[in-house]
């Protein structure tokens, strides 16, 4: 059986190292995951073309929304989201579209210690900051702020907050350094987004900064608010806490969520 994560770009992906070790361990040998360099508007075309070996995909940016659109079943979650990190082929052969990132940054987050009730700025605007919405509903936020490039993808996000029930407000840009002294400041931006901004920010102590990114590591923005004292969180929690629920969706088995952990901190800890 053969498994892959999508996206572009996709060389940095850490995905193949947490999942084949992940097989490994649990004594599937028969299994393996790759990666696909694969923009959205290529995402169906790739899809059509795998044979019944394929249990699943795990999808990247650009590719979250566009994975809605390639399934025959939608969970609730990645319905409510509009976005979906996870592809899963069914027996009879149709794929049915999830998102772990929610669970998995409820996760991240609670670990941190974020409580019910925190101020949330979220940087970005795409399919990771549509499931940033939803984790902060779940962990009972006050509010979230989105900050983002450009003033129609704020509006783009509304339907997001109304269906998984949080309130919305939205910055320009160029405010987000004034919009860091929220409970948790969480960079779904691609890499090199954020960087202009770590040297004019000023961190309150006990802010917790999750950055969704791990290559490179850590980010400046991530750096800057370590420096500041403040909790960090990176994308290479994020990314082994949404892999345990793809792992135990395309296999059937309980993931080795250490062994995992292990080949993934081997693999991306500088």
């Amino acid at each position: 059986m053969r498994a892959a994560v999508v996206g572009k770009p996709i060389a940095h992906s850490l995905s193949p190292v947490l999942h084949n070790a992940g097989y490994a361990a649990a004594g599937l040998t028969g299994w393996s995951y790759t990666r696909f360099e694969c923009a959205a508007d290529e995402l169906a075309a790739l899809v059509a073309g795998l044979g019944p070996e394929w249990a699943g995909l795990s999808v990247t940016m650009p590719g979250k929304e566009a994975a809605l659109a390639v399934a025959d079943e939608v969970s609730p979650v990645a319905a409510a989201v509009g976005a979906a990190n996870t592809l899963v082929r069914r027996p009879d052969g149709t794929w049915y579209a999830d998102n772990t990132d929610v669970a998995g940054m409820v996760e991240v987050l609670t670990g941190a210690g974020v409580g019910r009730g925190a101020t949330v700025t979220v940087l970005g605007a795409g399919g990771t900051a549509r499931a940033a919405l939803a984790a902060a509903a779940r962990l009972g936020a006050a509010g979230v702020t989105v900050v983002a490039r450009r003033p129609e993808a704020v509006t783009e996000l509304e339907p997001v907050a109304r269906a998984v029930g949080v309130a919305l407000a939205g910055a320009p840009w160029p405010a987000a350094p004034t919009l860091v002294d929220a409970d948790v400041v969480v960079s779904t931006v691609p890499r090199g987004v954020a960087d202009p901004l770590a040297g004019g920010l000023r961190w309150r102590s006990g802010t917790v900064c999750f950055d969704a990114l791990y290559d490179p590591w850590p980010t400046p923005l991530a750096a800057s608010a370590a420096a500041a004292g403040c909790p960090v969180v990176s994308g290479l929690d994020l990314l082994l806490a949404q892999a345990v629920g793809q792992f135990e969706q395309f296999t059937g088995v309980p993931a080795p969520r250490g062994a995992m952990a292990v080949a993934l901190a081997a693999a991306g800890r500088p």
